[in-house]
């Protein structure tokens, strides 16, 4: 949408903005600033980057309140569930609301005219329509312009492709338990590093976030990233066997779409307004989902 906009094929735009949670691959720090000396500042659009902390460093500081990753759990009895997904609303929306209310002139608390409002584009192509919502604050409310061009995903690839930046990676937290078998592939085959820091997360992540570990509110089960719920450096992201196979399809249900899936990732965006995890897992009085 930003080269669309810069390029005159949509409205100019008065600000594009990024919600750093502090932990993207640094493949997407390099092609937002890509995107900002080659896109948006000759068209004179400004970038904003705003935060609301380290997702990463937060998890790990007993000290930090933390909002929660969707980690899977193996409960001590042996079934598995899920911890609540909190972290999308503090750590992409909650920054991204602010920096809006600072640019109307109304911060936080402050309370905004009804007749005050930015026009916020999202984008959500026409592979998923169906999570094109309306803004849930009256000061912010959505349009969605490939939607309304009738752009689909190959279709912004193919332009992207058209401007050179074919190699756009795609946007999401280094360490989402949301990535599917070819992202963790394709972390620890292309950058040794990030593999060795994801690795290291989900050995730490193991009893739960620190800071519920210090107060008192240790994990009952452990917590991984990976679906299979074993180490990260163990799961099997290269092959799964037969026996893999068949507990994965009790859990996942026997489904073409299923194994699609395990090895992609949740297929949707990961777009503060369209999480690929967007439906909350229910809740027991542990904070695991039954």
């Amino acid at each position: 949408m930003l080269a669309l906009s810069a390029k005159g094929v949509l409205p100019r735009v008065d600000y594009a903005i990024f919600a750093d949670t502090g932990w993207e691959p640094q493949a997407v720090y390099r092609h937002l600033d890509r995107l900002e000396r080659y896109i948006a500042e000759p068209a004179g659009i400004p970038i904003l980057r705003v935060s609301s902390g380290n997702i990463r460093k937060d998890a790990l500081d007993p000290h930090h309140r933390f909002a929660s990753m969707p980690l899977y759990i193996l409960n001590q009895d042996g079934k598995p569930g899920m911890t609540r997904r909190q972290c999308t609303g503090e750590y992409k929306i909650k920054p991204l609301k602010k920096q809006v209310r600072e640019l109307l002139g109304y911060p936080y608390p402050a309370r905004i005219p009804r007749d005050v409002y930015v026009e916020q584009w999202v984008g959500i192509s026409t592979d998923e329509f169906h999570r094109a919502k309306d803004s849930d604050v009256k000061y912010m409310r959505n349009r969605h312009p490939l939607i309304d061009i009738g752009w689909s995903r190959a279709d912004c690839v193919k332009y992207l492709t058209s401007l050179g930046l074919a190699d756009t990676p795609k946007s999401s937290c280094l360490g989402c338990p949301f990535h599917g078998n070819a992202q963790w592939r394709s972390i620890r085959d292309s950058s040794p590093q990030e593999w060795a820091d994801v690795v290291a997360f989900d050995a730490a992540i193991r009893k739960g976030n620190a800071r519920a570990n210090a107060t008192g509110n240790r994990l009952l089960g452990e917590a991984f990233l990976h679906r299979s719920r074993v180490p990260l450096d163990q799961a099997p992201i290269d092959h799964v066997t037969a026996a893999e196979w068949a507990a994965l399809q009790q859990e996942l249900g026997d489904s073409a779409a299923d194994a699609q899936e395990l090895e992609d990732g949740v297929i949707d965006s990961c777009s503060p307004w369209a999480c690929r995890g967007e439906v909350e897992p229910v809740q027991d009085d542990f904070g695991l989902a039954s």
